[in-house]
């Protein structure tokens, strides 16, 4: 077991990425808190998010910015170098054609900060997601 040493917490991984302190309890205050520079692209994919799923809520699940509609539909989180999009298996799967020059696993994408975003293919995955039921 590997422990951080900023807010101890323990992980299996070593040096495991992490989100340190208490868990914000809205969207705004995650986004308050990540770097200045990231923020504006925070603010853009949850517009795509938001205009794809108008009546979804936005919540923290899993110390990440959720969109909910009875149930998770999908998720996304800052990181060191890139933003993921967490839509699921399914969904990574479904528009892999689409994915190619990203990098995924299973359930996630990442957005590295130096390529634009593509919030159009966002609010697609977003909505595709809540469509077939298909979520993270």
């Amino acid at each position: 077991m590997w422990q951080c040493p900023k807010c101890g917490r323990e992980f299996a991984k070593t040096n495991q990425s992490l989100f340190c302190g208490e868990t914000p309890k809205t969207l705004d205050e995650y986004i308050a808190a990540q770097p200045e520079a990231v923020q504006p692209l925070l603010e853009q994919i949850r517009a795509a998010i938001r205009a794809a799923l108008p009546d979804a809520q936005e919540r923290i699940s899993w110390r990440m910015p959720t969109y909910w509609q009875k149930h998770n539909i999908i998720h996304f989180a800052a990181f060191k170098d890139h933003i993921s999009i967490y839509p699921g298996d399914e969904a990574i799967r479904h528009f892999a054609y689409r994915l190619i020059d990203y990098k995924t696993s299973k359930g996630t994408w990442q957005l590295p900060f130096d390529k634009p975003l593509p919030l159009d293919l966002i609010a697609e995955i977003a909505h595709w997601c809540y469509a077939t039921g298909n979520h993270h």
